[in-house]
């Protein structure tokens, strides 16, 4: 028989949270699986399933088990439920509330000579000539006017 690495003791409290999660529905699919693995995993539990009959139960694999289990052992309930929140974007933003301002500001401004009014693809290329960004898109700065309710005509 395999050893048991983590064993899991459920606090009331914990339980109750987690109870609370499966019965509502309202969370991923995810957690309400690992929220169920959990509960299934308590050795306070009555019916206290193996990580094999656990898998066959909830229609996922033995390491999806033993993952929950041992990320409950190590990082709390909370870890071993939800998903890790990003602590940075997967790509800084070009455009910052600066550039924002400095484009705004050149679509309300006169227009360069020879043209009656601005267009996003001057704007874009004025933007980079003034070294505001190394690289801009016109379609950038639509959205960015578009959002703030500008429009160039």
């Amino acid at each position: 028989m395999a050893s048991i690495k983590h064993v899991i003791e459920l606090s009331g409290e914990e339980k109750e949270q987690l109870k609370a999660i499966v019965s509502k529905g309202t969370e991923s699919a995810q957690t309400i699986l690992r929220a169920n693995i959990l509960l299934a995993s308590d050795r306070n539990n009555k019916k206290h399933l193996t990580v094999v009959e656990m898998a066959e139960a909830f229609h996922c694999a033995t390491g999806t088990i033993q993952k929950v289990r041992t990320s409950y052992a190590n990082n709390g309930m909370e870890a071993a439920i939800r998903r890790k929140q990003r602590e940075t974007p997967p790509r800084q933003p070009k455009v910052t509330g600066d550039v924002e301002a400095h484009i705004i500001a050149l679509a309300c401004g006169e227009p360069p000579e020879g043209y009656s009014r601005w267009t996003v693809r001057l704007i874009s290329e004025k933007c980079v000539e003034l070294g505001y960004v190394e690289s801009l898109s016109h379609m950038t700065v639509q959205r960015l006017l578009k959002k703030t309710n500008l429009s160039l005509t």
